[in-house]
């Protein structure tokens, strides 16, 4: 095929959709329904509507195939756990019984049964529910999602492709469950699987589905020879089917590296490759391995995780490039569309000439079809659309929002002291105990306590003008009071104000920066019913003011215990935001460093004996491929001691990381010279303890042992037989005693009988060191 006809066969398509809904319509009910106010049917058909008015929006865009199965009540590995029927043995009798409730009993759990540990998918923000597999696993086909879906579709006049994880990639991501040997490989399940995916393939086709797409992004990361065989064994048999739509593997987040080659000789009929970022190295490499000829390639030239307006002179480039290295060209965002808000139109708040260097999920969908119509019908066809973009980049470039010299001169000012503290750890400790005199493991919480529906009415009534600043400020008082009251009698150590006036942990100090952007309907899916809305770092940052120091001091002014200042820290800002892309992501990084510092040292004159800087992030920026990480991880890790490295020595620094593998990192946690660490752990049943002992960590650790992402309460026996276990690892004097995360998504009648299961399992195994 010419490159002349494969230009006019390019076409717009998208990997996947955000499926909130423009009010989050899914969130409440599914809410509901765990609340017993919404019936499952009634659910059901709200996220039919749902599923119907995306496909529609992509439709009325001009994406020609609609992608299906993308959808989820929860999260799409859970989805494909069900579809492959690795139900693990103790959720089997919950899902027999009721197939939604024994979903929804793997997601979150039950007070019986524990739910699937959760972790970061690839380096997002997402949250997946990790497969447990183990030699004995036996899988069984259950497509009836995805062929209801592909059905729906196809029912309203739509091509339909649907989306699977794809067999490598889902065993990739996958752990030994309970009881099986860590050593165990879930790879060596590939052929036990394969044949599971070849019959929901055969379901698809039958049902009318002409393509489908299997999502490989573990094949960007490094891989070993034995996985790369693996990926090119399951595209030869998946390829050799007879009764199978065409496929379509996709990849995305990175590089292809390695697998590119292997999958370009597969025998499936198109690649979807990311060219954006780091995988724009996807190119060279494309062309070295001779291109896609009688394949179809969908080429990801508009980022589908970040939200500024694509250079659609840039990526016509690039598809340009591309013409005559495959059969068809077809035009797409990076990867799902799920990573980004679903319409910057609904921005009211954001200056319309700032809001033209944005792009959302409908924009995005919008960019795509125009870079599909001028590859296909030549520049001239969309010169308005081309000249309209030059002039919002270069607005952006040239604006005064961008660039401030006081703050990049104080960047340019830091030297290598600034970011150590002024004694090593071992006198640092000392210090510490003395000053503090906390007990042998010493109990905290790690931040936030519950955001009831009075606090989120309150913040309403605040932006609606329905009650005054003063009115506001005395509802957080008392609430801030009540959490002070009930962390003194239930025994905790090291207290906490609750953090009642923030919405959340990286907007509410975005909020209060320069340089930044805040959304009022941006919503990102971050795991299940959880949504945020990331802030977009537009600008140069600095603080202008204290933003923690009023309400930290007012909470310390209500007890003798520690409370401890809590602030998000530089890395989890940048990946908790639409970070800007005009400059590196390192010195960016030192910019919020630099406006955390000041936080950091204006809470301790105040009077902040403990400083909590989180980090829940740290692990989730990791670069995919290996060979980039030490440059993350130096820029990394300097920002966080420069933010904390102005402190006294009897300054106890506290920092905390959530639901990501930790094994990676254990050297970074180590260079960011915290003095205390909290990290989940009950999921995992203190992995990270042992992951921590093994490195020879040698500062405090709370690896957590109440899982907050359940709705169980785990018992006081429980809490303490985690701890026992951590205690294996971690010695008693360098041993705290913490839940896993946050609280703010929790009710406070669960809040509190976890707690005082936590103290008094601290109390239990501290009589127990004190007799042994």
């Amino acid at each position: 095929m010419t490159a002349k006809s494969a230009a006019a066969a390019a076409r717009p398509t998208v990997y996947g959709y955000p499926r909130q809904g423009r009010n989050r319509e899914l969130k409440k009910a599914i809410e509901g329904y765990w609340k017993g106010r919404v019936t499952a049917d009634a659910l059901r058909g709200t996220a039919a509507d749902m599923r119907r008015e995306n496909w529609r929006q992509l439709a009325d865009a001009g994406v020609h195939e609609v992608p299906t199965g993308d959808f989820s009540y929860y999260d799409h590995v859970l989805d494909t756990t069900v579809m492959v029927g690795a139900i693990p043995e103790r959720h089997r009798t919950a899902v027999a019984a009721d197939a939604l409730d024994g979903y929804f009993a793997m997601a979150r759990g039950t007070q019986e049964v524990a739910p699937l540990e959760m972790t970061k998918w690839f380096d997002t923000n997402y949250h997946y529910l990790v497969p447990e597999l183990g030699p004995d696993t036996a899988f069984a086909a259950d497509p009836a999602k995805q062929v209801g879906e592909v059905k729906e579709a196809l029912a309203l006049g739509l091509a339909a492709r649907p989306v699977l994880v794809g067999p490598v990639t889902y065993l990739l991501l996958s752990k030994p469950a309970p009881g099986v040997p860590a050593g165990f490989d879930p790879l060596t399940l590939l052929d036990r699987l394969l044949p599971v995916y070849a019959e929901v393939l055969a379901d698809l086709r039958a049902a009318g589905a002409e393509w489908v797409q299997l999502d490989e992004p573990a094949l960007v990361q490094d891989r070993t020879p034995a996985e790369l065989n693996a990926a090119e064994r399951a595209y030869r048999e998946l390829g050799s089917l007879t009764d199978r739509p065409r496929l379509l593997v996709a990849s995305y987040f990175d590089r292809l590296g390695e697998a590119l080659p292997l999958l370009a000789k597969a025998p499936v009929e198109g690649l979807a490759l990311d060219f954006t970022g780091a995988a724009a190295a996807n190119l060279d490499a494309l062309a070295a391995a001779g291109g896609l000829p009688g394949k179809r390639l969908v080429a990801g030239v508009v980022n589908g995780r970040n939200v500024w307006v694509n250079d659609l002179t840039a990526s016509l480039s690039t598809l340009g490039t591309l013409l005559g290295l495959a059969d068809r060209v077809d035009v797409a965002a990076s990867c799902s569309l799920l990573h980004v808000p679903l319409d910057a139109a609904a921005e009211r708040d954001i200056d319309p000439q700032l809001l033209r260097w944005l792009a959302f999920a409908r924009q995005k969908t919008a960019e795509i079809a125009t870079l599909a119509k001028g590859l296909s019908q030549g520049t001239g066809a969309i010169a308005a659309e081309l000249a309209a973009n030059r002039a919002d980049l270069a607005a952006r470039a040239d604006s005064p929002v961008t660039r401030d010299p006081a703050v990049r001169a104080r960047a340019a000012a830091v030297t290598e002291a600034d970011a150590r503290r002024s004694q090593p750890y071992a006198e640092r400790t000392a210090a510490q105990r003395a000053h503090l005199g906390l007990p042998l493991l010493p109990t905290t919480t790690i931040g936030s306590f519950p955001q009831t529906a009075e606090l989120r009415t309150a913040r309403a009534e605040l932006r609606a003008g329905r009650i005054d600043p003063a009115g506001y400020e005395e509802r957080i008082r008392a609430e801030i009071q009540e959490v002070i009251a009930f962390q003194e009698k239930s025994g905790l150590d090291v207290l906490v104000h609750g953090e009642p006036e923030r919405n959340d942990m990286v907007q509410y100090f975005a909020e209060q920066l320069t340089g930044c952007l805040a959304t009022q309907h941006g919503w990102v899916q971050s795991y299940g019913t959880r949504y945020v809305r990331p802030p977009i770092l537009a600008g140069d940052i600095s603080r202008p003011e204290p933003m923690t120091v009023r309400w930290t001091t007012y909470a310390q002014s209500l007890t003798d215990r520690p409370v401890k200042g809590m602030l998000t820290g530089p890395v989890t800002m940048l990946a908790w935001s639409f970070v800007r892309d005009d400059q590196p992501l390192g010195d960016t990084a030192r910019q919020v460093a630099l406006a955390l510092r000041d936080e950091v040292d204006d809470l301790e004159a105040a009077g902040s004996s403990v400083i909590q800087v989180d980090e829940p992030a740290l692990r989730e920026t990791l670069p995919l491929r290996a060979a980039d990480r030490a440059a993350y991880l130096a820029w990394a890790t300097e920002a966080f001691r420069l933010s904390t490295s102005g402190v006294r020595p009897d300054t106890q620094i506290h920092t905390h990381m959530c639901y990501a593998e930790f094994g990676d990192v254990v050297q970074a946690i180590d260079d960011l010279d915290a003095d205390v660490i909290s990290l989940e752990a009950a999921r995992s049943r203190m992995q990270v303890a042992r992951e921590l002992a093994s490195h020879g960590y040698p500062r405090e650790a709370g690896p957590g042992v109440y899982d907050i992402h359940s709705p169980r309460v785990p018992s006081a026996e429980e809490a303490a037989e985690l701890l026992r276990t951590g205690l294996e690892a971690i010695p008693a004097e360098r041993l705290w005693v913490n839940p896993d995360c946050g609280l703010k998504t929790r009710g406070w009648p669960e809040t509190r009988s976890s707690l005082e299961s936590l103290v008094a399992a601290a109390r239990t195994v501290r009589g127990e060191l004190a007799t042994s």
